[in-house]
């Protein structure tokens, strides 16, 4: 039996976030992934939000997602786009890149941290205890670990092994998408139709003046909604055809299928993030409708929450309540996501009635405040988990200033590199002491003259000092007093040191 201190049930891009931030912790991790390579069949995601741009940034990792992606205005809710162009942050936009550029770049990345990866089995059963989890795997072999997190995709076997409910909304509606060979070529770009949402183009494509422009040549992608919702089984080359010619008039003598899958807007939440020693993440833990392009950067967003407080405490430095913390900050974000993909489903029927409530969104959604609020909910920079009342700083992420410390300029970014948490303290040198917990804490005394600033809520009182986590989230903002910072840093980071 092989022993590791966190086993990963899957190697999509959560799965792949996640062994890397323990990984960066010391953690030894493990991903186990069914497919024989990580070669990924199929388009599926195709673009990254602001906030996980910012979160890849606070890595060292986000120029070599834009050295490969298509920078453009993503963030949109019902058919309107919402510019974060004016946002305070280095990263006011999304990126265009598919899933598998997204998956082999994170691959790249784990595989330079030495994470193994057990290729071409899955997570067929496991058995918990006080001490850690038994792994059955799906070619007979054992593994044993501290803890087990599923982060296999809606159909997740490990929930469904660890009995957590997933309670949800059935689907209404069900869209294909394949990569095919056409005998004719159809007009490039998007439909819409009493059935639904419809549209043709290249797996190659750039972005100009903030619109797609597909190449001339390569396979078409083809995204056709179904009369019906489809069956729950694999689709077939026969119901590509039957779609199409319900919703154009032919096939266009479609052949030769690279891939075809089918999506609906099921809508699901797992009613807990942890049942003892295993966790959920990604799509293990919530499924919707594609629309916003939310699903894959809320999993890698779960798995920067979860990774430095599952290392915390695998150490042995926090106990097991700091993984509470991560069902109660994350389980409302993807609630809200839900809410949200829910409606714009809705809002994109073809119907007279539904129509009229477009245009009256629309309306609403040109105007600055609601804009900027939406726009802040769409890109993630708006999220702020609950760590009580104070400073507007309090639970939201850390701006990326760039401060002068000792050596120099430096971002506040590249302090969150390593994963490490960071006490930044803008006011005297000297009058800070965090010397209990100098072996898990950066203090880093800086200057900063700017203005402070939050998307969506504007300029905000300068403070003294911040605790920042190692998701880049503030967890105590001091006013040149070290009232209650003990208590956050006990709170987050453990207990302090003996004298």
């Amino acid at each position: 039996m092989t022993e590791h201190a966190v086993v990963i049930a899957g190697g999509g891009p959560t799965g792949l976030m996640l062994a890397a931030e323990l990984a960066l912790a010391g953690i030894d991790v493990a991903i186990v992934e069914r497919r024989t390579s990580q070669e990924l069949i199929g388009a599926r995601a195709g673009g990254l939000h602001a906030r996980t741009l910012e979160i890849l940034d606070q890595r060292g990792m986000v120029d070599r997602f834009l050295k490969e992606g298509h920078i453009a205005q993503v963030a949109g809710f019902a058919g309107v786009r919402l510019d974060l162009s004016g946002f305070p942050t280095r990263h006011p936009y999304g990126l265009g890149l598919w899933q598998n550029q997204i998956e082999r770049i994170l691959a790249g990345w784990v595989e330079e941290l030495a994470v193994p990866i057990y290729r071409g089995r899955e997570v067929a059963g496991f058995t918990q205890d006080d001490s850690g989890v038994g792994i059955q795997l799906s070619d007979g072999g054992l593994l044993r670990a501290q803890y087990l997190a599923g982060c296999d995709g809606g159909r997740s076997r490990v929930r469904k092994a660890a009995g957590i409910e997933f309670p949800g909304c059935d689907p209404t509606t069900s869209c294909l998408t394949a990569e095919v060979e056409l005998a004719e070529l159809p007009e490039l770009g998007v439909r819409h139709d009493a059935i639904g949402v419809h549209g043709f183009g290249r797996r190659e494509y750039e972005i100009r003046d903030g619109k797609v422009v597909f190449k001339e040549s390569g396979p078409i992608r083809v995204m056709v909604t179904e009369r019906q919702v489809g069956p729950s089984t694999e689709p077939t080359l026969r119901d590509l055809s039957e779609a199409l010619i319900a919703v154009y008039g032919t096939d266009y003598g479609v052949h030769s299928p690279t891939y075809i899958s089918r999506f609906t807007d099921m809508t699901r939440q797992a009613a807990a993030y942890r049942d003892r020693r295993v966790l959920l993440a990604g799509d293990a833990a919530h499924i919707h409708a594609p629309d916003g392009g939310h699903g894959l950067n809320t999993g890698v967003q779960d798995a920067v929450n979860l990774g430095w407080k599952l290392a915390l405490v695998v150490k042995g430095i926090a106990s097991e309540g700091l993984l509470d913390t991560y069902h109660a900050e994350r389980h409302p974000v993807a609630a809200r996501v839900l809410r949200h993909t829910m409606a714009a489903v809705q809002l994109r029927r073809a119907d007279e009635r539904t129509k009229a409530v477009q245009d009256t969104v629309a309306e609403l959604l040109g105007m600055d405040e609601p804009r900027k609020r939406f726009a802040a909910e769409m890109s993630g920079l708006g999220i702020r988990y609950d760590l009580g009342e104070g400073h507007p700083l309090l639970g939201r992420r850390m701006p990326d200033l760039e401060v002068t410390a000792a050596q120099g300029p430096l971002r506040v970014f590249t302090l969150l590199h390593q994963a490490r948490p960071v006490l930044l303290h803008l006011g005297e040198p000297g009058r800070v002491d965090i010397a209990p917990w100098a072996d898990r804490v950066q203090l880093v005394d800086a200057r900063y003259a700017g203005a402070w600033e939050l998307p969506a809520i504007g300029p905000v009182p300068p403070p003294i000092a911040l605790l920042i986590r190692p998701d880049g989230y503030v967890a105590w903002v001091g006013d040149g007093a070290q009232q209650g910072l003990a208590e956050a840093l006990t709170q987050w980071f453990g207990a302090p040191l003996a004298p």
